[in-house]
C-alpha cells in the first residue's frame, strides 16, 4: 500500500536545525513505513515559503492556491510530522497561524508526530504545555514520544539511551505503526455532488 507522509517545518532561518529535525524524522519514519510493506511519499513543506500566504489566508479567510495546495497535502496525508522552533516557552507565530488556517477537519484522526527545537533542553516542555494540547484539539491522534533537540543533541552521537536518534527511531516506529493500521483518509470534495441549476431556479 502506498503511504503520504506530511513533513511541516516552521524554521525560520537557513539552514535550520527545525528543518533538519523534520527530515530527519521523515527518515526515520519512511523507513518504518517500508518495513512495513508501504511505497511512501514524503512531502516537505516549508512554512517560511509560504508565510505571506498565511498572513492573507487569516485576513481574507481564503487560501491563495498554493496554499490550498498545501491545506490538502496535510488533509490527505496518511501521517503528519510537525516541527516548530520555541519562541517565548511556545510554538512559533508562523507556526500557529498554519493550525488557526487549516480546515478544522483536517486532521481529525490523523496520527502526528509533535517536535521542536530550541537554545537550550529547557524548552522541552513546550511538548508537552503548548504542542500536545493544540493537536488534542484539532483532534489528531499524537503519538506518545514527542521530541525536541537542543544544540547539544546533535553532538550527542546516538550512544545514550535518551539520545536523539534513539528518541527519533522511537517516534517515528510509534507514527508509523498508527498509519499503518489505518485505512487512507478520505476527503470531502464539497463540489464534487453539486445541485442543479434548475434545482436550484426551482426553489
Amino acid at each position: 500500500m502506498r503511504r503520504t507522509l506530511a513533513v511541516v517545518s516552521a524554521g525560520l532561518r537557513q539552514p535550520s536545525s527545525t528543518r533538519m529535525l523534520a527530515d530527519r524524522l521523515a527518515g526515520a519514519t519512511r523507513r518504518e513505513l517500508e518495513r512495513l510493506g508501504a511505497e511512501v511519499d514524503a512531502h516537505p513543506i516549508e512554512l517560511r515559503e509560504h508565510a505571506h500566504d498565511l498572513v492573507n489566508n487569516l485576513l481574507l479567510g481564503y487560501p491563495s492556491r498554493e496554499l490550498q495546495e498545501v491545506h490538502d497535502t496535510v488533509a490527505r496525508a496518511d501521517a503528519l510530522i510537525v516541527v516548530t522552533p520555541t519562541f517565548a516557552a511556545s510554538y512559533s507565530g508562523l507556526f500557529k497561524t498554519f493550525t488557526d488556517v487549516l480546515d478544522e477537519t483536517a486532521l481529525v484522526d490523523k496520527p502526528v508526530l509533535i517536535a521542536a527545537t530550541g537554545g537550550t533542553g529547557r524548552h522541552s516542555l513546550v511538548l508537552e504545555h503548548a504542542l500536545r494540547p493544540l493537536f488534542s484539539y484539532l483532534r489528531a491522534v499524537v503519538v506518545p514520544t514527542a521530541v525536541f533537540a537542543a544544540p547539544e543533541d546533535w553532538g550527542d552521537g546516538g550512544t545514550a539511551q535518551g539520545s536523539l536518534v534513539h528518541r527519533i527511531d522511537r517516534a517515528a516506529g510509534e507514527l508509523a505503526r498508527e498509519a499503518d493500521r489505518r485505512d487512507p483518509p478520505t476527503i470531502n470534495d464539497p463540489f464534487a455532488d453539486p445541485t442543479p441549476f434548475e434545482d436550484l431556479l426551482g426553489g
